[in-house]
């Protein structure tokens, strides 16, 4: 028995070493099945994200083209609202799935900002159906539509930790650029 109670302190030791061990990778493997997770889930995120933003940009290329045909816009390729109605339903109706999609699983300040992005969209094209020519009424919605969209974006990166992105505002040749909100 002298024998069992010498070796006892190394098989408790044992014990314990196998315990800790595996205590060590069960706690490793679940962090690595959260971190999976969470990354599946961010992946996800960002395909609704963009999927939303393209759904909305499509509208508002539309918008433009519109607006060009009417006077307001210098966008090279116009569409009478005759032809333009059919596609802007079809955007409109491949809007409502994206923006479903985007409040199940988007961070309440993206989906508020996406509500901010698309009232300005639905406003660009309440103003179309009017048939109105007043260039300067359109680049007031226009500016708002850009500030609403980096808005969009800019909620879209803080909610997946990106890095700030571009602002997006191109000069087209042979046309006058909106000025930057807080610049000259």
């Amino acid at each position: 028995m002298s024998a069992f109670l010498q070796q006892l302190p190394a098989l408790i030791g044992v014990v314990i070493g196998a315990l800790g061990s595996y205590l060590a990778v069960m706690r490793s493997d679940r962090a690595r099945s959260e971190r999976e997770r969470a990354t599946r889930w961010e992946e996800r995120r960002l395909a609704v994200y963009a999927d939303y933003a393209r759904v909305l940009k499509k509208a508002v290329t539309l918008s433009y083209r519109v607006a060009a045909h009417l006077g307001n816009d210098p966008h090279p390729h116009p569409l009478p609202l005759a032809e333009a109605e059919p596609l802007l339903a079809e955007a409109a109706l491949a809007r409502d799935p994206a923006g479903e999609a985007l409040i199940m699983l988007g961070a309440p300040e993206v989906v508020e900002r996406a509500r901010v992005w698309v009232l300005v969209a639905m406003d660009m094209e309440r103003f179309l159906r009017e048939e109105r020519h007043a260039p300067g009424t359109w680049q007031a919605l226009l500016t708002r539509q850009r500030e609403a969209r980096q808005g969009y974006y800019a909620a879209v990166r803080t909610d997946l930790a990106l890095p700030p992105g571009h602002p997006a505002r191109w000069q087209i040749p042979g046309t006058a650029q909106p000025p930057v909100p807080g610049t000259r």
